[in-house]
């Protein structure tokens, strides 16, 4: 025990910690005098009008009753969303009186000190909620945990299927020419051997709001546990499940079938201790490893074979929700922890890897030393480097992008017949495109600015002659694989994951552009701003040809502005719509309509930078990159997390994005950063959590 301090010191002390309690009531006092000063004014001035006032309350927001800073910073949600209307100028309405710049500036720095103070003082760590694998994950999972060399499920979420191997990013470096298909768009794209005899996985919906790693509806019911038994049970039974495509079947098969029944105990433990610790991500109970190997002996003891038996405790194995559910275990004390090794583990491979943690990730947690930075840092490397990221190229990029959508957009075969060949469309060679974009910067730690504005692309003889850019000097690919060339662009308005033809494709109706979808997708993707879904009173554009065939699509759009409830969505999606508006629909450049009106794209995005065609407002989002920035990092950060993210997690935010700006953009620095973040590193507990049902945070097991 430490001797106590002199008493001289103890004066000392309690000297300082009365400075140090006058001093924070002053910058309290401080802090409270700048709300009255500074913030209730222009509140008043500028927002109650439409926000409290005569009984008006826009958006459900109601700044009448934030009548104390006390108030204010009892929401930090509320608070960091006054912060970022004002910051980003997009409150008062453009028509409105605006706040003066320098008082603007000098007002998001105060709500930003006091967004953290708030935080602080709550030390609230969302709570990232107990969630069960998706489809894409459960697969990944029974594939590594098996260590099988096929997989269970064809995957229609693999949006690009590689044909050639070219995956390989340890070298660090994308190949010039590479072949690959699309499942949802072509035939024949079953290129890997599968287990026969699989019962369909339990179909998940996407959450509407974004990633399908959610939570919020990735739930377990008695029904679909039935399910998931079923399922195991067929895995486990495939004709296919043989030691020659499990490397777990073939050690477990080295064991004799007449082992002596005194030795079956000892010798199912040793054998199924490192199965339950990968499966179940963190090391086995002693009181579950008893049940699964009671389990195996009563089986055997009853004249099952060994290797049935193993097969039976497998089977529960995968349909334990010990297997199923990604959580933190709970603690006995209530607030913020940081997420012990395994948990780490488990977070770090369902984000890169999509699965569960390999052996090295487990035993480096059971040592304690994955939490290391030095360590940390490794093994994000040695994950990027992995083949195994193939599967977050398969997840991530398509999902943020939305690209699933290309597969319903049908263009009008009549008026658009040259965007049909057969039977097929030219929308997968479209979709590959700014997949294989992602995968480029990715791999080769480019910047994520290239992912707006590259000066190369992926594309097929095809594609490249759609775009009306320099022949590729090769033979075209066949409908089903495509080879994709390694292409200089000369024109920098179609490159990038705005202006490719993919999304000009799926932001179009079958006659049509939506400049309206255009702009919401660009908000919501690019910025990580979703509009509001509109009222359900908004009349119908007026579709009478004689009345409009004189018309451009902006002046028909122009009835929309005038109503007040469209009047400010409007504002903000119309200049990112049509700013997109020379690409007709199917991707293709245009100078006028066919009524002989020019196009006209120009506009001011986010009220500072004027633009007038596709590549001006390129230049526009890009003196907006740290802001694109921002919002890449809140993409990827809610993947990682499988959740929504919430104004406690916009300190880890702050970081992540000055790492990425010191780091010159690129994007591994910003995994990096992710990883090493509050956010990702801190989970949240209480007393009364509970996982599925069990206080101790183990979810129950019963083979």
């Amino acid at each position: 025990m430490r001797a106590a301090p002199p008493a001289s010191h103890q004066r000392i002390s309690r000297a300082c910690l009365f400075a140090l309690l006058l001093a924070s009531q002053v910058i309290e006092s401080s802090a409270s005098e700048k709300f009255e000063e500074l913030l209730k004014p222009v509140l008043q001035s500028h927002c109650v009008q439409c926000h409290g006032q005569d009984g008006q309350v826009k958006g459900k927001v109601n700044l009448l009753e934030v009548e104390s800073e006390k108030a204010m910073m009892g929401d930090p949600d509320f608070l960091e969303l006054v912060m970022e209307v004002i910051d980003y100028e997009e409150m008062p309405p453009e028509d409105e009186k605006q706040i003066e710049a320098g008082k603007r500036v000098e007002i998001v720095e105060y709500l930003r000190e006091r967004l953290h103070v708030a935080l602080n003082s709550t030390e609230k760590v969302p709570h990232t909620p107990i969630r069960r694998m998706n489809r894409f994950q459960y697969n990944n999972a029974v594939v590594d945990l098996l260590e099988l060399n096929a997989v269970v499920f064809p995957l229609p979420e693999k949006m690009m299927r590689d044909h050639s191997n070219y995956f390989k990013p340890a070298s660090g470096k994308m190949p010039e020419k590479l072949r690959v298909g699309s499942r949802p768009l072509g035939k024949s794209q079953l290129i890997e051997e599968r287990l026969a005899g699989v019962s369909a996985f339990p179909q998940d919906l996407r959450a509407e709001h974004g990633f399908d790693n959610r939570g919020d509806h990735l739930s377990l019911s008695p029904l679909l546990m039935e399910e998931f038994l079923k399922l195991s049970v067929s895995i486990m039974q495939s004709p296919d499940m043989t030691a020659k495509t499990s490397g777990v079947l073939k050690t477990l098969g080295a064991v004799p079938e007449d082992l002596p029944k005194k030795d079956r105990r000892k010798e199912l433990r040793s054998m199924l201790r490192p199965i339950l610790t990968k499966a179940f991500r963190h090391p086995v109970e002693k009181e579950v490893l008893d049940r699964y190997v009671s389990y195996a002996v009563r089986s055997m003891d009853s004249g099952v074979e060994f290797s049935a038996a193993i097969k039976e405790v497998v089977s529960a194995v995968l349909a334990s929700p010990r297997f199923l559910y990604l959580f933190d275990r709970a603690e006995a004390d209530a607030g913020a922890k940081e997420v012990d090794d395994f948990e780490l583990a488990s977070r770090l491979s369902f984000f890169l890897w999509g699965s569960i943690p390999d052996e090295e990730l487990l035993v480096l947690a059971g040592k304690g030393r994955l939490s290391r930075p030095e360590i940390l840092r490794e093994q994000v490397d040695r994950m990027l480097a992995d083949r195994k990221l193939k599967r977050f190229c398969d997840s991530f990029p398509a999902q943020w992008l939305q690209l699933d959508r290309i597969i319903s957009a049908i263009p009008d075969r009549d008026t658009y017949e040259e965007f049909f060949m057969g039977q097929y469309r030219l929308s997968m060679h479209m979709m590959l495109e700014p997949l294989l974009l992602f995968e480029t910067v990715l791999i080769e730690d480019r910047s994520i600015l290239e992912l707006i504005d590259p000066d190369f692309s992926y594309r097929t003889v095809r594609l490249q002659n759609w775009y009306g850019e320099e022949p590729i000097k090769e033979k075209a690919s066949s409908p089903t694989v495509l080879t994709m060339y390694r292409v200089p662009t000369e024109n920098r308005r179609q490159t990038g994951v705005i202006t490719n033809a993919a999304t000009m494709v799926m932001t179009s109706g079958p006659h049509e552009t939506k400049p309206i979808t255009r702009g919401a997708w660009i908000l919501g993707v690019i910025f990580n701003d979703p509009p509001e879904p509109p009222p359900a009173d908004v009349p119908p554009l007026n579709e009478k040809k004689e009345e409009v065939a004189h018309l451009t699509l902006r002046e028909r759009f122009s009835a929309h502005r005038e109503r007040a409830d469209c009047k400010g969505c409007h504002e903000k999606l119309d200049p990112l719509g049509f700013a997109m508006e020379n690409f007709n629909p199917v991707g293709k450049w245009r100078e006028t309509y066919e009524n002989g009106r020019e196009v006209d794209a120009s506009g001011t995005l986010f009220r500072k930078h004027d633009f007038t065609d596709a590549n001006s407002f390129k230049d526009a989002v890009l003196l907006e990159k740290e802001r694109f920035a921002r919002a890449l990092a809140e993409h990827l950060l809610s993947f990682a997390l499988g959740r929504d993210l919430a104004a406690a997690d916009s300190p880890s935010i702050d970081e992540i994005v000055k790492k990425t700006i010191d780091a010159g953009y690129r994007i591994q620095p910003l995994i990096h950063a992710i990883v090493a973040s509050e956010a990702f590193r801190l989970k949240s507990s209480s007393k009364e959590q509970s996982i599925a049902g069990n206080s101790s945070g183990q979810a129950p097991d019963k083979p």
